[in-house]
């Protein structure tokens, strides 16, 4: 069986949620080493947007959206230098991804210009 998901965020959006709240909206969505690759990188909230959209994505995909107790914690995109993004599941998210038979996931992120854009797919 598999899956697809995709989302296209506003960057703008994202930017002016981490300027109104900060840490609590930084917290409340994203894992400490996402924040910290953010962080790092000159332009934060591109990448913040685009980590967005991957975990709106991987949850459509999943097809449960923010329910059945997933948090959007519990979908993380890590990365390593110098090679592609790719998604870890944690709690929730992570035990209905493996009770519905699911092994793999795949994800592709981009922005321009004004959007960040995120395509999952789970097989």
């Amino acid at each position: 069986m598999r899956s697809i998901g995709t989302d296209i965020v506003r960057i703008e959006r994202v930017a002016a949620l981490l300027d109104r709240y900060g840490d609590r909206f930084r917290q409340r969505v994203f894992t400490p080493g996402e924040i910290a690759y953010c962080q790092g990188k000159k332009q934060p909230a591109i990448h913040f947007a685009a980590r967005f959209g991957a975990k709106e994505a991987m949850l459509k995909a999943l097809g449960t959206g923010l329910s059945q107790g997933i948090t959007w914690k519990d979908v993380e995109v890590c990365r390593q230098r110098g090679a592609a993004p790719y998604l870890r599941l944690h709690g929730r998210a992570a035990e209905i991804f493996q009770s519905r038979g699911f092994r793999q996931t795949l994800v592709s992120l981009s922005h321009e210009q004004e959007f960040a854009l995120a395509f999952v797919v789970i097989s």
